[in-house]
């Protein structure tokens, strides 16, 4: 059976990033599962869904970003024995190790959301976290004069959902410097009662809803779509939306199959790895880890989050043993553009308390030079410095 010492599952964020970090901690025999030839930065789909990136932006082929030392297992795990542990391959392979690392992230549940796929299938539906839809929406919307349209955030886990608000907030704002926004008829679908379940934040987000005249749907998810009608169930019964233009739905999502069908997975609903969310080391498997959207961390998952993860658990793996383990506090960011040119950051930990990276200015009030940060900055940083261990 093919061996390593490190086998990391998913070529994504979580899994180059912490390959990466792994390598340079002095770690040995690190191997990464990968089957897709092309890596994304996927915060950038929401800007290519509002007519401010393109797709080629975000893009690069995963053997670019590979990093240099490890080993690229070109394929798609299965099924995995977190006891040996091992994993099988797509092709048939057996691949056993040392240590497991499990972050392929998550998978659309296309299934809780009847219609959708259909919907997007015949163009009146999509989202900007999915990869094929992303490119439709902003032709969409753009020249829209009239009409209604409908977004949603996904409820948890997702990946960074509270980001579904970019699109809406920057479709709004194009509108409204048409001189076409009174015309629009804009619904959001929340999860919750709120958008983020932070009051401060919060009370910023719903004056910018109240400012763009929002209708919000609360506690409530789309239950069906068909014909251009959208069914959001709420707490009080039933809304038909008919002759939707066009509705911004995100999936929701699950851990992939092989993670929810296994002794990895603990008892959440989507099937999430089960791990110490503060070490990241999983409670019954003590030679597998996990982190990133599949792991069971009791925070929202972005992409900040992952830098701190990614951070810790390479010095746990390295230092297993020999040193006390360093623990992860659930910080997580989440960016939403108020504007076109207007972004706020909210930075909590796990269990909601603000958790700023810079304790001066108040990140949390939209402002323009944090938007060119997280449109610009933040995708260089990516591929320079955070997909080579360096951040």
């Amino acid at each position: 059976m093919e061996h390593h010492e490190v086998l990391v599952i998913g070529g994504g964020n979580a899994g180059v990033s912490l390959a990466a970090r792994l390598l340079r901690d002095g770690a040995e025999g690190v191997a990464v599962v990968e089957s897709q030839s092309t890596h994304r930065y996927r915060p950038l789909l929401n800007y290519v869904g509002s007519g401010e990136a393109s797709m080629s932006a975000l893009e690069r082929p995963a053997a670019k970003v590979m990093p240099q030392g490890a080993t690229w297992v070109e394929d798609q795990v299965v099924s995995v024995a977190p006891a040996a542990p091992s994993v099988r391959l797509a092709s048939g392979r057996e691949v056993g190790c040392t240590t497991l690392v499990v972050c392929p992230g998550l998978e659309e549940d296309w299934a809780a959301t009847p219609g959708l796929q259909e919907a997007q299938t015949a163009g009146w539906a999509g989202s900007t976290f999915t990869v094929d839809t992303a490119r439709r929406l902003w032709p969409a919307l753009r020249d829209l004069t009239h009409g209604r349209v409908l977004f949603t955030m996904p409820p948890e886990p997702a990946p960074c959902g509270a980001t579904a608000l970019k699109p809406l907030f920057m479709a709004c704002d194009h509108w409204r410097r048409r001189g076409v926004l009174d015309d629009i008829e804009v619904h959001l679908v929340l999860p919750g009662a709120t958008p983020l379940g932070l009051p401060g934040p919060d009370a910023r987000l719903e004056r910018v809803l109240a400012s763009y005249g929002v209708r919000v749907h609360r506690e409530a998810r789309v239950t069906g779509l068909a014909d251009r009608r959208v069914t959001v169930t709420t707490p009080t019964g039933d809304v038909e939306l008919d002759d939707v233009a066009h509705a911004h739905v995100v999936p929701h999502y699950r851990a992939p199959r092989w993670v929810a069908e296994s002794d990895l997975a603990g008892a959440t609903d989507a099937g999430l790895v089960d791990v110490d969310p503060q070490t990241m080391r999983h409670r019954r498997h003590p030679a597998v880890w996990s982190l990133g959207d599949v792991a069971d961390l009791g925070t929202r998952p972005s992409g900040g989050g992952l830098r701190k993860q990614v951070a810790v658990l390479s010095h746990n793996i390295t230092t297993d043993g020999s040193e006390p383990p360093q623990h992860y506090d659930g910080y997580t960011v989440m960016p939403i553009t108020t504007s076109r040119r207007r972004l706020m950051l909210v930075e909590v930990d796990r269990d909601g308390q603000p958790s700023p990276t810079v304790p001066f200015p108040d990140l949390t009030k939209p402002r323009v030079l944090t938007w060119y940060a997280d449109r610009y900055g933040l995708p260089l940083t990516y591929f320079k410095r955070i997909l080579r261990g360096k951040v």
